[in-house]
């Protein structure tokens, strides 16, 4: 299959930032620009957090996403050109994403279902500090949580606010969560720990009434949560493409090495 006919119906979705829309001006010219429903491809102009929207909105529909970085921060992104688009999608890589699936249920029974690429956080809503209890596969394997919160991190998601609360950064293609304390107070050395990413993992907040807790996956929240589900939702597998030599695999690997 050639390249031109296998991305052929390239649609572009653009960011609102000044840099973002001056590239989609340019790339439609040159390329036109499709509906994303009749596309072969969608090619993301801007930052990670359009790339991440992008992913949210077109998460089901099986069609390779390709970022080009018009944005601040551009760790999901390939370099921004207009030359050889139609080569440079042909030569690219697919790196398969599935989403974490987070189900909560509130402190009137309402059950919030959201799915979270990045990672499912949760967080004390108050000046208390949260109390949590930790179940994986239903075994229970902490007691009690005393902290700021929790959040669980998919390998995608491992080099966002999980690197920022100190928790690990996984390759992209390892099957494992990341499940990392945000401010731990009590047990005060728990560092977190790496899961199967088969686990069930439960979150069942101690003391709500007095300590709430919101759930955020990537940017729905949920508030006053009782009980938080998380699982990796295999049913999903999004289509991420990179530049060869700059994968997401060769990113993360670098981001552990410091450069």
């Amino acid at each position: 299959m050639t390249p031109s006919k296998r991305f052929d119906r390239i649609a572009f979705v653009a960011s609102n930032s000044a840099d973002a829309q001056a590239a989609l001006e340019q790339l439609t010219q040159i390329y036109g620009n499709v509906d994303p429903t009749e596309a072969d491809v969608i090619v993301a102009l801007g930052g990670d957090g359009l790339m991440l929207k992008t992913l949210h909105d077109h998460m089901r529909t099986g069609k390779p996403i390709y970022g080009m970085h018009r944005g601040t921060v551009g760790f999901l992104m390939n370099e921004f050109s207009t030359i050889d688009l139609h080569a440079r999608l042909a030569a690219a890589k697919d790196t398969l994403i599935n989403p974490l699936l987070m189900r909560a249920t509130d402190v009137d029974g309402n059950v919030h279902i959201h799915h979270a690429i990045n990672e499912v956080s949760l967080f004390r809503q108050t000046h208390q500090a949260a109390r949590l209890r930790i179940l994986i596969d239903e075994r229970e394997r902490m007691a009690e949580l005393v902290a700021d919160g929790i959040l669980v991190a998919t390998p995608a998601g491992s080099t966002a606010y999980n690197l920022s609360a100190q928790g690990p950064i996984l390759p992209i293609n390892a099957p494992l969560l990341a499940l990392t304390p945000i401010s731990a107070f009590r047990p005060r050395r728990w560092r977190g720990a790496l899961l199967p990413n088969t686990a069930f993992v439960v979150f069942e907040v101690l003391e709500g009434d007095k300590r709430p807790v919101a759930a955020v996956a990537d940017h729905d929240e949920a508030r006053n949560v009782r009980r938080v589900e998380i699982i990796s939702d295999k049913t999903i597998s999004m289509r991420m493409m990179f530049d060869p030599g700059h994968s997401l695999e060769e990113r993360i690997l670098s981001e552990q090495f410091g450069y």
